[in-house]
């Protein structure tokens, strides 16, 4: 499964961003779909993912309420709808593939794929 992540930018504070991901070469039916984030002397954290067959959806408390993961069927794509962007929510954004359980999905260990990185940056 190839991974590519696009839609990262320059936004103010408070402003909405909407990152994709797409995917190629293979079915997605098994996979966890994940977005990670990761600044400069930080190790990577996650921020949600979803089950692409199913509705099982998992967020990061700093992102709950203003981040919203979704997919689409029919382009293969799974994408991160930001709003109310804030400083801190500067970083380079990658998607994700694995098979974790819930309980792990959290954890970037757990995923295969990885995308090229997006980076969102937001002034204050």
């Amino acid at each position: 499964v190839q991974l590519q992540a696009s839609g990262g930018g320059l936004v103010q504070a408070g402003a909405s961003l909407r990152l994709s991901c797409a995917a190629s070469g293979g079915t997605l039916n098994n996979y966890v779909m994940g977005w990670f984030r990761q600044t400069p002397g930080k190790e990577r954290e996650f921020v949600a993912a979803r089950r692409w067959a199913g509705g099982s959806i998992k967020y990061a408390d700093s992102v709950k309420g203003r981040f919203t993961i979704s997919k689409d069927s029919t382009k293969s794509m799974v994408h991160l709808q930001m709003n109310n962007l804030k400083p801190e929510d500067t970083a380079i954004y990658y998607c994700a593939a694995g098979t974790p359980i819930f309980s792990a999905w959290s954890e970037e260990r757990m995923y295969y794929y990885w995308g090229q990185g997006t980076l969102v940056t937001v002034s204050s």
